[in-house]
C-alpha cells in the first residue's frame, strides 16, 4: 500500500518544507539526502513508525533524522493515503520546540480549512 507523499502550500504559494529542503542540499548534502530517502520510504506504511517516524500528538508525526544537528519534517495523514508535510527544523535538542509545534498545527489547521 503506497501513499504520497506531498508538500504543504500557503496562501501565498510558498512551500515552507521544500524551500527548507533545499536550503538544506546546499549547506549539508549529506543530511538532505538522508531526509530525501526518509520522505520516499514514507510512501510505505511499514516506516510510519520508529526509528524513522513516530507520533508527537494532535496528529502529527514526525520524520526524524540524527546528523550533526537533528533534521525533523513535521507530518500528517490525510484521506487517499496522502501525507502532508507541513514543517520542517533543525535543532541540537531532543524535543520540538514549542513554536514549531504550533506553526506545524497552524498549517495543518490551515490545510484542512482550504483542502477538505
Amino acid at each position: 500500500m503506497e501513499f504520497t507523499v506531498e508538500f504543504y502550500v500557503t496562501t501565498a504559494g510558498r512551500r515552507p518544507v521544500e524551500e527548507f529542503l533545499l536550503k538544506l542540499k546546499a549547506s549539508d548534502p549529506n543530511d538532505f539526502a538522508a531526509v530525501a530517502a526518509g520522505l520516499e520510504k514514507l510512501r510505505h506504511r511499514q516506516y510510519h513508525r520508529e526509528p524513522l517516524s513516530k507520533p508527537i500528538g494532535d496528529g502529527l508525526f514526525e520524520l526524524r533524522h540524527v546528523g550533526k544537528l537533528n533534521t525533523r519534517v513535521l507530518w500528517f495523514f490525510r484521506k487517499g493515503r496522502r501525507i502532508v508535510a507541513v514543517h520542517a527544523i533543525r535543532n541540537k535538542a531532543l524535543t520540538i520546540p514549542i513554536r514549531d509545534l504550533d506553526t506545524a498545527r497552524a498549517r495543518m489547521r490551515d490545510w484542512e480549512e482550504r483542502y477538505e
